[in-house]
């Protein structure tokens, strides 16, 4: 079973990582006993609801598992698909746990999910659907401002999120955080300018880390920078778009492969992006578009300068690894890579950036979020204009002493406060960067150490370790 796979990949790379920490620092300071505890899922929910709709009760299935509690709330996203089963949301719970602790976002790692195909059912339907599954998570407390704040994942986005907010407000009326129970809401709905592009914009960030790194740049063999570089996606969803659209329009790559459900776009010059998504949302489809072929998976053999799987766990596996051609890969999906592939890959000399670290990017934005509904007060309102009138007086000043006027098209720029989607931005860049460096570092500061993925999950483990310390576990 895929998920199976998917939950046994995670515990593999945690055990590997917990293997160099106690060669680094002695198994007197990280015991078998602190591994464990920390590897294991805390808790699962499994509920079982009702919903009375076309004249009769059709019972659902959802999860809710809580990984690690070391900081709470404990954070996750909830999806809606038909292949939701325990141990797939165990592991996302758990991957979320490492990814917290990486990018120093003070939550715990959760997961949830709905079985649900959500064509079957009407929007009404599913706000109905949304609004008792929320019923059920808040009897046990597992969703809540301060302990268990979900998000959108796969099948699931604002919408989804608006609905349970308000369900969740309503049940709770005199809770002045009601509206912090859940992130990637609409901004007019206590939602944050840019969480609905930060994964895939965090994966570009990623990029640019790795490529301002010369030394890790030269592992890989590629020429310095991200302009000209060829790369493969697959999946053009949330993530996949907004990461192929910023490398291509602001970085200068070139998005030469597509990979999606029904096809594959393929175009050596360079893709032009958006036009594909806006040919996709308008025929639910990429058949017609220039450069379609019908090939599926097998497209992530082509050659790339960089493979980003954007779309679900293990479509690199066993089967395919020694296929691969690009010598580096970001996992912008969750778990695209199983263990033995991720062997594979590692002895053929490809450097792949991790998920923990590489799509960390939602989560990073969704703390700024909780963080905005909690102080009841939008980004950059107390300060834009105090910034925009310092800026000016200085020019002005500038203008006087030289005599001289400010270029006007520099002065514009110059002068403009920023707003909260230009503060969302700095600091998911910000965090972005100092992450890869962290990462970087414990990766060459040790020989033995032997990929990203490894040092990436030491980093996050000790982190793990130090908070549990700290609560005398």
């Amino acid at each position: 079973m895929a998920s199976n796979a998917f939950l046994n990949s995670i515990e593999v790379n945690f055990k590997k990582a917990t293997r160099y920490i106690q060669k680094t620092e002695g198994s007197e300071a990280f015991s078998e006993d602190l591994a464990n505890q920390i590897m294991l899922a805390n808790a699962t929910y499994v509920v079982r609801f009702g919903v009375r709709l076309r004249g009769k009760v059709h019972t659902f299935t959802g999860f809710r598992s809580v990984h690690s509690d070391h900081f709470e709330p404990v954070k996750g996203g909830i999806r809606y698909d038909l292949a939701v089963n325990q141990e797939e949301v165990e592991a996302l719970a758990a991957l979320m746990t490492y990814k917290c602790a990486l990018v120093e976002v003070p939550f715990g790692g959760s997961k949830g999910g709905l079985i649900i195909n959500i064509k079957k059912w009407s929007a009404e339907e599913l706000e109905r659907i949304t609004r008792r599954f929320t019923q059920e998570l808040a009897k046990r407390d597992l969703i809540h401002p301060s302990q268990n704040v979900p998000a959108p994942d796969v099948g699931t986005g604002e919408r989804e999120m608006a609905w349970m907010a308000d369900e969740y407000r309503r049940l709770n009326p005199t809770d002045l955080n009601a509206w912090a129970c859940v992130t990637g809401k609409p901004v007019n709905k206590g939602g944050i300018s840019g969480r609905t592009e930060a994964t895939g914009r965090g994966v570009k960030f990623a990029l640019k880390a790795f490529f301002q790194n010369d030394n890790d740049v030269k592992k890989t063999g590629l020429k310095p920078g991200l302009k000209g570089q060829r790369i493969i996606i697959q999946g053009l969803g949330n993530v996949g778009y907004y990461a192929a659209k910023f490398l291509s329009n602001e970085d200068g790559a070139k998005i030469t492969h597509v990979i999606e459900r029904d096809g594959s776009i393929v175009n050596h010059e360079g893709i032009d992006i958006s036009s594909l998504k806006k040919y996709l949302l308008e025929k639910g489809t990429i058949k017609g578009f220039n450069g379609f072929i019908e090939a599926g998976d097998e497209i992530l053999e082509e050659e790339a300068d960089i493979l980003i799987p954007a779309a679900m766990e293990l479509v690199i596996n066993e089967e395919n690894a020694n296929r691969i051609k690009a010598p580096l890969i970001v996992e912008a999906a969750n778990g695209p890579i199983s263990s033995s592939a991720d062997e594979i890959l590692n002895k053929r000399g490809v450097i792949i950036i991790p998920d923990l670290y590489a799509n960390a990017g939602g989560v990073t934005v969704s703390y700024f979020e909780w963080i905005k509904n909690l102080s009841r007060i939008r980004l950059g309102r107390l300060q834009r204009r105090a910034q925009e009138n310092q800026v000016s007086t200085l020019i002005n000043g500038i203008e006087s002493i030289t005599g001289k006027e400010f270029p006007p098209e520099f002065k514009s720029q110059s002068i403009q406060g920023l707003s909260e989607l230009d503060l969302v931005r700095s600091g998911l860049e910000d965090t972005m960067i100092e992450t890869y460096n962290v990462i970087s570092n414990m990766w060459n500061s040790n020989e033995n150490i032997p990929d990203l993925r490894t040092a990436a999950m030491m980093v996050s483990i000790k982190r793990i370790a130090q908070s549990y310390s700290s609560l005398g576990i």
